[in-house]
């Protein structure tokens, strides 16, 4: 399976429909709840669902849409407030409240980390991930398949604590251009 990820749903909506068939699409970037209903219908998982707020607004529009949306709960493990997601010692409340939810299927956990360049510094906030994890899902009784963690400079150092999910799309397809650059070129 070929699994693309977007962090932007406007480009999403140029971009997927001029990659063809064939492809799995993950929501990788930050959602606002007013783009939930977009989000419902372009992607197959979303790895940001930051908040119980978003949570409820994505169980509506799968309900709409007549769909179950698969998602991961981003953890703030970090606590920096520069960062989305729940905070670690409010997981399993919001895990349990999403996962009553009847249009979502919880799938794991996302995080980012803060930004080094070295990989190593990465590593405590990704162990961190797999214990919030694997807490949970034996308080739970989910499985919890999927740590979504690592991007292109710290991906092996995520893999080796447990990630089944990175983000490297740096290393594919270099730095990301910003919309008005594009247009100059």
């Amino acid at each position: 399976m070929k699994i693309f990820g977007e962090n932007k749903i406007q480009e999403a909506h140029a971009k997927i429909p001029e990659a063809g068939g064939g492809l799995c699409w993950h929501m990788i970037g930050h959602l606002q709840t007013n783009k939930a209903r977009d989000a419902i219908r372009l992607f197959d998982l979303i790895h940001s669902v930051d908040s119980l707020r978003l949570a409820e607004v994505l169980d509506r529009e799968a309900a709409q849409a007549g769909k179950s949306q698969r998602v991961l709960l981003e953890v703030n493990v970090s606590g920096e407030k520069s960062k989305f997601g729940i905070p670690p010692d409010q997981l399993n409340d919001v895990l349990k409240s999403v996962n009553a939810l009847r249009h979502l299927v919880v799938e794991g956990l996302m995080t980012m980390t803060p930004f080094s360049d070295d990989p190593q510094k990465a590593r405590p906030y990704f162990q961190q991930l797999r214990e919030h994890r694997d807490r949970v899902s034996r308080k739970s009784g989910m499985a919890l398949p999927h740590l979504s963690m690592g991007m292109t400079g710290n991906f092996e150092v995520a893999v080796e604590e447990g990630a089944t999910l990175v983000r490297i799309g740096t290393a594919i397809f270099g730095e990301r251009r910003s919309i008005r650059k594009a247009s100059e070129a």
